[in-house]
């Protein structure tokens, strides 16, 4: 078996290159653009206007209490239709995922604004600042700090999330892992040689983040 792993590594390991590749543009474009998403649903739940706290609200319904899976579906079926533009299946799962990690996203950054002690934006607003340059000068710098670490853990998470592209077809690692098996049929030995891959890259992420949260909590004792 291992013998098997490793030839298929050393034929193969061009096209789990590529699958990575996939893999971790298509997290990393999900998660920059969940984040301005998440971020523009949590200023309106912290809305006054109670209309937006109940539009976002609908969406975390529907967004949370949905399998990915199928609004991977919707998306892929149902975009294509509503838009009058020729989109390609890698949009389509990509919009899917950016919708779907908007809405943990955006009860990751009202946390962290909440946790921004509420006299800074009572200073700003008796200095005479709008709400808006209040949130985006004040608030939001302030609440970045407590938003990165969970934000990390978003984009690892995205990483595996992603694997349910291969449904679909679109280039990633799990997407590779299935060409490599129909090229050999051997299917067990390159299911191994991704899971290993998801492993390392998860791993290494995971340790850097630690390393980050620990700086910030030092820095935070020392200030």
């Amino acid at each position: 078996m291992l013998n098997q792993i490793v030839k298929l590594w050393l034929k193969y390991w061009y096209v789990f290159a590529e699958g990575l590749w996939g893999t971790l543009w298509m997290s990393a474009v999900s998660v920059f653009f969940a984040v301005l998403l998440g971020t523009f649903l949590a200023v309106m739940k912290l809305s006054r206007f109670r209309v937006l706290r109940w539009i976002v609200d609908v969406y975390l319904w529907i967004m949370r209490g949905t399998p990915i899976l199928l609004q991977l579906y919707f998306f892929w079926i149902g975009l294509p239709k509503i838009l009058p533009l020729e989109l390609s299946d890698t949009t389509c799962v990509l919009s899917a995922l950016i919708f779907n990690a908007g809405a943990y996203v955006c009860e990751v950054v009202r946390s962290g604004i909440q946790a921004v002690d509420p006299g800074q934006a009572e200073a700003a607003k008796s200095l005479g600042m709008s709400g808006y340059n209040t949130m985006t000068r004040i608030i939001l710098p302030q609440a970045v700090k407590n938003i990165l670490p969970a934000l990390g853990s978003e984009f690892i998470s995205m990483i595996k999330q992603t694997s349910l592209a291969s449904v679909f077809f679109v280039p990633e690692l799990m997407t590779a892992q299935k060409s490599v098996q129909s090229a050999t049929f051997l299917s067990i030995q390159s299911l191994i040689i991704a899971g290993v891959i998801y492993l390392a890259v998860t791993s290494i992420l995971t340790a850097a983040l630690r390393v980050y949260e620990r700086r910030l909590r030092k820095s935070e004792c020392n200030a």
